[in-house]
């Protein structure tokens, strides 16, 4: 049986959609695994299955590339928002996920903008493994953990370039400190309107680009007094805007590209 499936990209940061509405979900983590294998398979960071629900326009599951499920993915949901709007002539759609109702709508230039929720900061909302203060973690480097409904832990560095991202990176993803694992981001501060980012993607190795890591950094900094509340967030991939007041919900507003469409065996 054949698998029909679309492949695209936030600046570089890759992700495949399956549209199962109208239909039984054909995918499973064994299935999400095959299909990320690069090599002999189609190759994603995270995948995304659209699905029937009656309080949205689609309800989207989203995989990791190691088979893992996952909550959030800013890039994917804003290339499910694409594909659906294209599809109904509009310009704003509503996605339910498990992180709730997103809200999502194309901006004048044609960027996506997405609603990420409220980010969390309590030790057992990241998870983290016991009560610490989430702002400034007991590790080399202080980094601040927060939850955009998977866990992010962010290192804030004045030179990009001096660090081994390939090493620390998944020394930090599987610390005990994270239960469930987590997303690793190391922050160069430009000025308080423009950061540079590089992401360790839990799951998914060194990414060009991720929505949800944008965020994080983003809500970390804000935290921390470094930046503004509207930042440019400059990726090896390209970049997104993220907009936080402090205080309520995330806005990530970026770019999305179709690659290509195509079938796979489900055998």
């Amino acid at each position: 049986m054949q698998l029909n499936f679309q492949k695209m990209h936030a600046n570089g940061d890759d992700f495949v959609i399956v549209d199962s509405r109208h239909s039984a979900n054909p995918v499973t983590s064994a299935m999400a695994q095959r299909m990320g294998d690069r090599n002999r398979g189609v190759g994603f960071n995270q995948l995304a299955v659209l699905l029937d629900c009656d309080d949205a326009d689609a309800r989207v599951m989203f995989w990791n590339a190691d088979g893992s499920a996952l909550d959030v993915c800013g890039s994917a949901t804003r290339g499910a928002a694409d594909r659906l709007m294209r599809e109904a002539n509009v310009t704003s759609v509503k996605l339910r996920t498990n992180r709730g109702l997103l809200t999502c709508e194309r901006t004048p230039t044609g960027d996506i903008c997405v609603e990420m929720g409220v980010p969390l900061f309590g030790w057992s909302d990241v998870p983290l493994a016991q009560e610490l203060d989430t702002a400034a973690l007991p590790l080399v480097g202080s980094p601040a953990a927060c939850s955009m409904g998977n866990p992010h832990c962010t290192f804030f560095v004045d030179d990009l370039a001096s660090i081994d991202i390939a090493t620390i990176g998944p020394a930090i993803e599987t610390n005990p400190l994270f239960p469930l694992k987590t997303n690793v981001h190391f922050v160069q501060i430009i000025d308080r309107k423009h950061i540079r980012l590089r992401i360790w993607e839990r799951g998914a190795g060194i990414a060009l680009g991720s929505g949800s890591c944008s965020c994080g950094a983003v809500v970390n900094g804000v935290r921390r007094g470094l930046l503004d509340n509207t930042v440019e967030v400059e990726c090896d991939g390209g970049c997104v805007t993220v907009h936080w007041n402090g205080v309520d919900k995330v806005f990530l507003i970026g770019p999305v590209q179709a690659s290509f469409s195509g079938t796979m065996s489900q055998g």
